[in-house]
């Protein structure tokens, strides 16, 4: 019996000091962990590089203080090829657009100014490189590339928009337009030619199927009105691609304003010499827009009466006039010659721009913006003379990125919007509405049923 206490007494020592082993060595573990700690913060950490050396140099030899400047004071066309304008306009530009971008230097580092980031933003557009080559080019990092880029656009649009993008607004302002329309064009009540365009773009993040249109790609949708010179007057920008091409328009502000009088059209009148019918003031379309009284499309088919044909010919005279603004859009901005790399925000920002640029240039620098050939012109059989800013186009071949709506097939037209268009028809077809060359012209083109 009396050994049992001593072989517990046995066990609880080697237990005591099993656990003041263990304890020891988390001392010992703590102690170090401490040091090593120490040692850290007294340690000074290498500093990380926050700019590449070659944005060092950005003052030295990046395109806006060497290039941009060399053509500025000795090459005016390279200048234009460069910016899309001269020299003194861009300076205008910058008063209007510079106090939106300028930024504060800080402790850190100096701003890049006001003049740079419009200069890299004009160039982006006019040129089409990717954002990463505009870093290259002006020495300037590619994140901070993109920014300038999306926060320009902005401005310019900002800048520009109530100015040089302003719409009629009152009966008078529509008056001016159709008589320009008609002295022009030979379409008579004509407010303005419309067309519509998807926009492509690059595949938006997490956006699933919402910008992917039935032709296979992502894009969002321009829409757009234009007065006789090739001036836009209305646009709608960001519809989802996905959006059937016959709705399309039906969801943008003017399909809603006209349809509800909310743009002060002129009221009805009787086309001058021809009868007493009153005849609305409208907008010029494809097939892509269904037929209104305030909206005028041509007679569907290919085989049509002369008399069709003679209407479909001289609306599409005025029609070209959107092709056109189009055409140059596209020729100048070379941004649309392939499909926009940008988030869908930015691309919207990037086609206000380049839309407000447009207006812009073409009412303070159009000599050299449009310069005699740049657009179609016809000659006195009214034969078309393609304008250069199609051969530009044409190198863009499938890849560009505007692309046409589809035709609205099948939709029932008002009534009244079928006796406006039969009246129209009667009248160009008249000896008071006709022009001489039309007959001559149409009969060139060939597939006419003959009239009953």
């Amino acid at each position: 019996m009396a050994i049992a206490p001593a072989q517990f007494t046995s066990r609880e020592s080697k237990m005591a000091d099993y656990e003041l082993e263990i304890g020891l060595l988390f001392l010992l573990s703590r102690r170090n962990r401490r040091r090593l700690l120490m040692q850290r913060q007294t340690q000074r950490k290498p500093r990380k590089v926050w700019i590449r050396d070659i944005f060092t140099r950005r003052k030295t030899q990046g395109d806006y203080y060497n290039l941009v400047q060399e053509l500025k004071l000795g090459d005016r066309e390279f200048y234009f090829r460069y910016m899309r304008m001269s020299p003194e306009t861009f300076e205008q530009l910058l008063t209007m657009v510079g106090p939106i971008i300028s930024k504060k230097d800080t402790y850190m580092r100096e701003a890049i100014g006001a003049a740079e980031r419009l200069s890299l933003t004009i160039h982006y557009l006019a040129e089409g490189a990717s954002q990463q080559s505009m870093s290259f080019q002006y020495r300037i990092g590619r994140s901070t590339v993109s920014g300038i880029i999306h926060e320009t656009c902005q401005a310019i649009w900002e800048a520009l928009h109530e100015v040089y993008l302003k719409p009629p607004s009152n009966k008078n302002d529509w008056k001016e337009i159709s008589k320009e329309f008609e002295e022009l064009w030979n379409f008579p009540h004509c407010l303005g030619a419309i067309d519509g365009k998807h926009v492509s773009i690059q595949c938006p993040l997490k956006s699933g199927s919402l910008y992917y249109n039935y032709k296979g790609y992502f894009s969002i949708v321009l829409l757009a009105v234009c007065d006789a010179h090739y001036t836009f007057t209305f646009t709608d920008i960001g519809g989802y691609g996905s959006t059937n091409d016959s709705s399309i328009f039906n969801n943008t502000d003017i399909f809603r304003a006209a349809e509800s009088g909310a743009l002060d059209f002129p009221d009805a009148e009787p086309l001058d010499g021809f009868a007493n019918d009153l005849i609305p003031y409208f907008f010029v379309g494809d097939e892509a827009f269904a037929l209104k009284t305030w909206m005028q499309r041509p007679y569907p088919g290919k085989n049509l009466l002369e008399a069709n044909r003679i209407f479909n010919y001289r609306l599409s005279r005025a029609r070209r006039v959107i092709e056109n603004s189009f055409g140059i859009l596209v020729a100048r901005w070379r941004i649309y010659h392939r499909p926009i790399q940008t988030s869908v925000e930015t691309a919207e920002n990037i086609v206000k721009a380049t839309v407000c640029l447009h207006n812009y240039l073409r009412q303070t620098n159009t000599a050299s913006y449009c310069p005699s050939g740049f657009l179609d012109s016809e000659d006195s059989t009214g034969q078309i003379q393609p304008g250069e800013w199609r051969q530009i186009v044409a190198q863009c071949g499938s890849n560009g990125a505007l692309k046409p709506l589809a035709s609205a097939r099948g939709a029932r037209h008002p009534k009244d919007a079928m006796k406006t268009r039969e009246i129209l028809k009667e009248y160009v077809n008249s000896d008071c509405g006709s022009v001489s060359w039309q007959w001559d012209y149409v009969r060139s083109r060939g597939n006419i049923i003959p009239q009953a």
